[in-house]
């Protein structure tokens, strides 16, 4: 099969699909598949000119300071801002001559598809010492879905001509994990808006880079690229210190609850994210099944069918339901 013919790859978060082979399944559902914040932070009400205008270039000047403060972008890097990473993700291999890919892995699937689909030569190799030759490098950091992370010094030495380095589930940790302090100046680092502050919908995300490359970035993008509302909704999320701070201590304390209900379940917690965990477990797909048919939602893999992500329940009814359908006590 070749590149352009190669299918879709299968995420979490399709319920409608999901709804149609579990008819009886409880409403709501509870959607643990995909890694996203599941409190959102509250937009609020947005001006009616963000409908009805073109995206103001004072607008995105606010957003990109916005988050250059958050991100703590240093030095002479430069911030561009885009439709969600994901549309990041399959530009670059389009502004690149066909080169040696080594992405660092097993990660996100959808880097390796985006760079084969452009015709490169992709590799998936086990750590950076295996992606020493390549013209690209490709890092997850933290990774999904395991959490592996690369020391930032390490990825400073990376030689290749072209390093990316997606830091979509880096915002929860130390600054210092972040290549965005100090980004040398043949990577990219892409930084995602919508897994943080729950709103994936808002469809948003940033790339980190030279100036000369955001400037490449930029014009691939063309104008108008981010919308108006996404522009204001981002500036304020961004910007909101005490949310950002309340958020981080309340996944921290859900994510060890939800740690004690897997292990209570037969669960073996393999890695993760604050916002996602990665276990294994001999019945998985099963497991899998029996949560479905009570109405929740996990993340399976195909080429690994032992292994299962969860994301985080929103509340306690969510973590109630959770219990009940892993035949766990709720005291636990």
């Amino acid at each position: 099969m070749t590149a352009a013919m190669e299918k879709p790859i299968e995420h979490g978060g399709d319920l409608a699909a999901l709804g149609r082979r579990y008819p009886q399944a409880p409403r709501p559902w509870i959607d643990l598949s995909t890694g996203i914040n599941p409190v959102p932070y509250p937009v609020g009400d947005l001006p009616a000119e963000g409908w009805s205008r073109l995206p103001s270039r004072a607008a995105e000047d606010a957003l990109l300071s916005a988050a250059a403060r958050r991100y703590g972008v240093g030095g002479e890097a430069a911030i561009v801002a885009a439709p969600g990473t994901q549309a990041l993700i399959q530009l670059l291999p389009r502004l690149q001559p066909k080169s040696k890919v080594a992405i660092v892995g097993r990660t996100y699937a959808e880097h390796a598809l985006c760079w084969r689909r452009e015709g490169h030569e992709v590799s998936v190799v086990p750590d950076l010492a295996a992606a020493q030759g390549a013209d690209v490098v490709v890092v997850v950091n933290p990774d999904n879905p395991t959490g592996r992370l690369v020391p930032a010094d390490a990825l400073r030495t990376v030689k290749a001509t072209l390093l990316v380095v997606d830091e979509a589930f880096i915002d929860f940790l130390p600054a210092e994990a972040s290549l965005v302090g100090a980004v040398p100046g043949n990577a990219i680092v892409l930084r995602s808006f919508g897994k943080t502050y729950g709103l994936a919908g808002v469809r948003l995300g940033f790339a980190i880079a030279s100036p000369a490359m955001a400037q490449r970035l930029r014009g691939a993008l063309g104008p108008w690229a981010v919308s108006g509302p996404a522009l204001e909704i981002g500036r304020r999320a961004l910007a909101d210190d005490a949310w950002l701070t309340a958020a981080a201590r309340r996944l921290a304390t859900d994510s060890e609850r939800l740690d004690a209900l897997l292990a209570a379940a037969g669960c073996e917690v393999l890695g993760g994210t604050i916002l996602f965990r990665l276990v294994e477990h001999g019945a998985a797909s099963r497991l899998a099944d029996a949560l479905a048919r009570h109405g929740i939602h996990v993340r399976q893999f195909a080429d690994r069918p032992t292994l299962l992500r969860l994301g985080l329940p929103a509340d306690d009814d969510g973590f109630a339901r959770l219990a009940s359908a892993l035949q766990v006590p709720q005291n636990v």
